[in-house]
Parts: structure tokens; sequence; C-alpha cells
């Protein structure tokens, strides 16, 4: 028996049965690979807030794992030679060998003994839990393939005709997503605008369902493995998973990504809701996948630059997990750079021949191959960043603006010559730098240094509205003038 597996078992079992509630406390049984556990006198599984919950004492005398309780702190340890999971009462944060995963549901006193969550370790370890609602038992075995803890109860889809495909049983290399040309790969997701948007290469078509109790959207990625790009962009644990934080949406409370299976290699993103959302798929030629969760409009919207409409595409530098630079007196970059842009973006909307698209228009994380997707998959005419400067070196002071493709030069002079009129800094000139934003578009692309944030004088004006609405009508002047726009 793999002892080590249901030890990560036991701290992840919460998901597995969102119908939970179900089962009488009283009356739970647990099997383990055929056998039932013969529970001491008094022990029993516990129906926590429709959660499965085990006592502690099951831990240690069941399985033979080594189990401290520490009544200062509440927290409760388990370990044996290997592995070390640590859980406090009340915290929905455990520690697995010191490092943090996040529960759904804490672990509670009940009497004289600690109930655990007996869910949050399967999806980890690879063991099966099926529930057994006419018999109301708990079934573990720990051979098979693992089902997915992203899942319902039974351990199956709510989606009759999906499968659930088999999670490898060792972690796989991210920077190795499988045999050269047989698979597709995920480069970076971000959640904007109420959508939420996966960049790929390859031919990627994605399968898509919901699931409730609680409820998910569950984006399936066939024949797809994470690329080396994402792991630099994103967050992937040693299990190939990760979280991307979502705020400002009350629909959405976490978007989970994890490499789910490698037979066939699947890549899962699972959208966690508040309630229930339909959902509208569209893939894009340029491997762009959007999940949107706006509800239809009305009206169709004519397509972006339909009617020989320009189109720009503004991007507000980082944002999300990732603040960009601090200023002198402790602000982040990514909130000067989300409001310059979304004031230009507010200009130009006004302006009937131009179509405006952000690449985020909120505090989202988006990786820098996904901005240039969005712009190229868009066929837009020109791109234009917005952030703020800093430097190691001093205090220096000014305006900059930088391009890398010889075509962006027309842009960068025009906007430039705006710009610094607008912002009344020092003119630092327009320059050449080899920047993903400005290499990997297919359009004229610029980014735009408005002033130094570590500079006093700079970064007291640039967080000032009046500064900002006049460096945003500069950069609308210099779009215009270079689209010959009216």
């Amino acid at each position: 028996m793999k002892r080590l597996g249901f030890l990560m078992f036991l701290l992840v079992f919460l998901l597995a049965f969102p119908k939970a509630g179900d089962a009488a406390s009283a009356s739970a049984k647990i099997f383990l690979d055929g056998q039932q556990l013969n529970l001491s006198s008094g022990v029993q599984v516990a129906n926590v807030d429709n959660n499965i919950m085990i006592p502690i004492r099951v831990v240690s005398e069941n399985l033979g794992f080594k189990v401290d309780w520490e009544k200062a702190s509440q927290s409760v340890t388990v370990q044996n030679s290997i592995t070390t999971v640590k859980m406090v009462v009340g915290s929905k944060t455990a520690h697995i060998d010191g490092s943090q995963v996040s529960m759904n549901i804490t672990p509670v006193l009940s009497g004289q003994t600690t109930l655990v969550p007996l869910r949050f370790v399967s999806s980890q370890m690879g063991m099966d839990v099926k529930w057994d609602n006419q018999n109301k038992a708990v079934y573990l075995s720990s051979s098979g393939s693992m089902t997915d803890p992203w899942i319902d109860g039974n351990g199956t889809p709510n989606d009759p005709d999906t499968e659930v495909p088999s999670t490898p049983t060792e972690p796989v290399n991210p920077s190795l997503p499988g045999t050269p040309g047989s698979l597709a790969s995920i480069d970076g997701i971000s959640f904007s605008e109420n959508r939420l948007m996966i960049a790929t290469s390859g031919n990627v078509k994605p399968n898509v369902f919901k699931l409730s109790s609680p409820e998910r959207i569950v984006v399936d990625l066939p024949n797809t493995a994470f690329s080396e790009v994402f792991g630099y962009e994103h967050t992937l644990n040693t299990k190939n998973s990760g979280e991307l934080s979502v705020t400002g949406y009350p629909d959405v409370s976490l978007i989970r990504y994890a490499l789910f299976s490698d037979s066939p290699s699947t890549v899962r993103v699972v959208i966690n809701l508040n309630n229930a959302m339909d959902y509208t798929v569209t893939t894009e030629n340029d491997g762009l996948v959007f999940i949107n969760l706006n509800p239809p409009e009305a009206v169709p919207t004519p397509p972006v630059g339909s009617n020989g409409k320009k189109i720009v595409v503004l991007d507000a530098g980082h944002g999300g997990s990732d603040p960009g630079s601090n200023s002198v007196t402790g602000k982040k970059e990514k909130a000067f750079n989300l409001a310059l842009a979304q004031k230009v973006e507010k200009l130009l909307k006004n302006e009937k021949n131009i179509d405006v698209i952000m690449t985020r228009s909120d505090d989202s994380t988006l990786g820098l191959k996904d901005r240039s997707k969005i712009a190229n998959n868009l066929n837009a005419d020109i791109f234009v960043s917005m952030h703020g400067n800093n430097s190691t070196a001093g205090s220096p002071t000014g305006t900059e603006t930088l391009y890398t493709r010889a075509e962006s030069s027309k842009l960068a002079q025009t906007i430039h010559k705006h710009l610094v009129k607008a912002t009344g800094l020092k003119d630092r000139g327009v320059k050449t730098q080899n920047l993903s934003v400005t290499r990997e578009t297919k359009m004229p692309a610029v980014l735009l240094e408005v002033g130094f944030l570590n500079n006093k004088n700079d970064e007291s004006q640039m967080f000032s509205e009046d500064f900002q609405n006049r460096v945003a009508e500069g950069i609308v002047s210099g779009i215009k003038e270079y689209l010959n726009v009216q």
C-alpha cells in the first residue's frame, strides 16, 4: 500500500465529495484496498459543511503515521519517513514539506479530537476515492489510476460523456513538454474582462464542460503540455499545477491549472465559480482560446476593425502578481500603467475610425507572450505599451520611447514627439531595445517610458490626474497622426 499516497490523500478529500452532505456521519465506513478499517470505539467519520472529515486517530491507529498535536498553536503534524504535512485548526492553508497548499475547508476541533478534511491528498498522490451514497461508505484504493481532484464526488465528471484521464504518477518537467512536434504547448493564461484567455502554440481543440457542487467550468486541452515559457511567467509546482488569483470579478473565485494526464498529455484549467454561470467558447487562428463569461449582447457587436477602422492595442505593463517597479514613495508601477492606459482607451473610444483593445483592463496577470498574441491575433495596426521607468543608478528624470523592429521607428518618433511635449519632462529620446512585446508583435509597436518612478519630481507628477490626462491626450494625438485619422 502506498502510505505516502494516503497521507497526502487525508489532506485533500474536501473536493472529492461535493455531495457528501448525503452521508450520515454515524454510519459512514471506510474501506482501504477492499478492507474495511476497524475504527476504535467512538471514532466516526464526520460530515462538516458537506465535506467528509476524518479524526486524526485514524491516521495514527489505522495507518501507522506519526501524529503530533500542538495545543498552543492548535496545529496537527502528520509525518512518515518521506513527507510532513502540517495543518492548523481554522486555517485553509496546509504545509506539505514546507510548501503552502490551499484547502477549501479547515481542520476542526470536535470534542476531544481533531477532524481533518479527507480529500486534499487524492489529487496529488495517486489514490482512487469513491463515495457509495447508498451504503454510506468511502472506498480508498492505493492502486490504479487516480480520478481527477476537480471532479465530483463519484470520481466521474457530471458530464457522463466526458472521460476522466489518469494523472501521471511522477512529475513531468514543464521544460520537456513531450516528443517535439507531437504536442501543442500552453504558453500562458490570463483572466480579464470576465473571460479566460489561454495562449497556445499548435492545433488545440478544447473540451469545455461544467461541474456543480461546487460550481466550476473545466477546460481540457488534449495533446498539450506546458511550455518552458509558461513556467517562466506562471507558477508551476513540482506536480505541474498552480493557481491564478482573480480579483474584481464577483462570479469567479480562482483559476487553477495542472498537467492533468499523460495519456494523452492533457492540460486542464478550472474556473472556480461563486455561482452557476453560462459561457461561450471561441478559438482564434493564432492559438488563443477564450472562455467568455459575459452574457450575450442583445445587438451583435461588429467585428473589430470592420468598416475600415484602425485597430489599436493598448498594453498596460505588468499587473496582478507582477507589480513592476516600486516608486520612491512605495506606489506600484502596474497601477500607474493601468490608470494611464484606461485614460488613453477612453479618449480613443471617441474616435469613430479607431477600434481600441486593451491587453488588460484590470489588475490581472498577463504574460509577455500573451500580450503580443492578442495584438497579432487581431491583426492590429499598432501596439502601444505604457510603463513607468526606473533606475538603480541614481534618480534620472525624463521621458523616452523604445522600439525594436525598424518598421516601428516612424510610430516611435511620432508618438514620442507628442509624449515629450505632454509630460514636460526631459527628452531622453527614441531608442532601440530588444523587448519581448515590441519584438514579438507583427505590427509597428512601441513601449513608452513616461517618467522615472524613483525620481521624486517625476513620480509626484506621474500619479496626478492632471498629468495623466495630459499625457493620455498626447499619446492619442501621436496615434492619430501616425494612423492619419481625423
